[in-house]
Formats: structure tokens, sequence, C-alpha cells
């Protein structure tokens, strides 16, 4: 007989599984079996939220695929604020570096799931690169600079400088450089966009598939389910820019998000 501290040890046991990011239920035999009886088993699933719960943890998915997906609540000890982030990345933390690493984050995730179909197809992959989110960005900001030089506006839109002025200090950063001993410039918008994605493939939403284009790399399902979670904000921003196609330097990609289905999110 299953005891009530056996079912939250268990329970326990699958949240442990699900902050150990690299790891899933494919290569472990004991967390495929918890998985599996998550799915099934309506006192044990009970006892798995109520321990995320007390965690500051939250349960965004259970499948064979990705296994547990958790996410931070604000204040959570497990959450990674911007700051901490950039700091982790090699950079001080600064205002401007915050909004550079925030729009690498939303190209990337972008260009991974330019249509809602991909980002509800379970099997989907998609594959980004350093470069390919480097391009995107920059050529999204020269759209917005020039749809305020047609309006007239300048450099900064009436109704949303946040967004304007955010776009335009990527743009004024240079996209590449070296330092004196030829390594490459960290504080360059590749060098940036490396990191964020690097940042990604660590915490196991990525997978670095090869060195072209500064890196290239293709989503996990823990990827999809995370942007799928923040897709509200993200694509909204998206939106709000008017981009209807996007490039990633080597093709055309056409965004099929719209204001309906981000609804349905």
């Amino acid at each position: 007989m299953t005891t009530t501290a056996q079912v939250t040890a268990d329970a326990a046991r699958l949240i442990g599984y699900g902050l150990r990011p690299k790891l899933v239920p494919a290569r472990d035999d004991v967390y495929r079996s918890l998985v599996l009886r998550a799915r099934t088993d309506d006192e044990f699933i009970a006892a798995v939220q109520a321990v995320a719960s007390g965690l500051d943890l939250v349960v965004l998915e259970i499948s064979e695929r990705s296994g547990i997906v958790v996410g931070s609540v604000e204040d959570s000890v497990f959450a990674v604020k911007m700051t901490d982030y950039a700091r982790r990345t090699g950079g001080e933390g600064k205002a401007s570096e915050r909004v550079l690493h925030a729009l690498a984050h939303l190209g990337a995730a972008t260009l991974a799931f330019p249509r809602p179909a991909d980002l509800a197809n379970e099997t989907y992959l998609g594959r980004i690169s350093v470069d390919g989110v480097d391009a995107f960005v920059r050529e999204a900001a020269s759209r917005l600079a020039e749809k305020a030089a047609d309006s007239d506006e300048g450099d900064t839109a009436v109704d949303q400088p946040g967004l304007e002025s955010a776009w335009h200090v990527y743009t004024r950063r240079a996209r590449t450089g070296s330092t004196g001993d030829g390594r490459a410039l960290a504080s360059s918008t590749t060098g940036i966009v490396g990191k964020a994605l690097t940042f990604l493939a660590d915490q196991g939403l990525l997978v670095r598939t090869g060195n072209d284009r500064r890196g290239t790399f293709r989503t996990t399902p823990r990827y999809r389910v995370h942007v799928r979670e923040a897709g509200v904000v993200m694509f909204d921003e998206l939106l709000r820019l008017g981009i209807t196609e996007i490039s990633d330097g080597s093709a055309t990609i056409t965004v099929g998000w719209t204001a309906e289905s981000l609804t349905e999110l």
C-alpha cells in the first residue's frame, strides 16, 4: 500500500527530474515511470502540483517527450531575473544589456516558431542560428525606423516610446568585433545572441547542432512549452511591430501570428 508520505516523496522526485533540464524520460526508466504515473493517477498528479506550489514552481506540462516541464513564479528561488541572467552570461547587468538580451530571446522564439501551427505541433523542430537571429532583430529594427520616419515621428513613437527605444539600442550596437587577442567581442550583438542561445542550450531548451553561422541550434519539446507559455507577451510585441515576413539572412519566412491566434495560447 502506498502511503501519503511515499506519494509525496515520489512527487518531489518527479519535480527534481524536471529541474534537470537536459534529462528526458526516454533516458531514465524511473523518470519515465513517474511521468506515466502522473498522466494516469489523479492522486499522484495532485501531489505533484502541491509540491511544485510549495516550491514556488508551476507545472507547465507533463509528457512522455519532454517529461515534466516546470516554470517559476516571479519571487521563486528558482527564477532567473534578467539582471542575474546578463551577469551569468558575462555581462554587467546594465539596462542597455538587458534590452539587448531580451530582443535576442524574442528573435530566437520568433524564428523558432514563426507560425501558430509550429508551436502547437509536438513533433515540430525549429532551427535557428546566431547570425539568423541577429539578422532578424536588425531587420525588425530597420523596419521600425522606416515606419517612424514615414510617420514623421522621429526617433520615438508617441504611443510606444519604450518599444521604439529598445529596438534602436540594438541597431546602435556593433554587430561583430574582436578583442585584442582575437576573441569574438562578447558585447557585440552577435556575441549577445550567441550567449543567449548557449544559455538556452544549457537549460535544455535548445540543442547545438553545428558551428555554421556562428552556431546553429534546434529546438526541444521543453522550449516549445516555455515559448507557448510566454507567447502572448513575445508575439504581441512582434504584432505591434507590424511584421508579416521575416528574414534570417538566408531565407524569408512568413509570420502567421495574428491577434486572434494569440488568444488561443
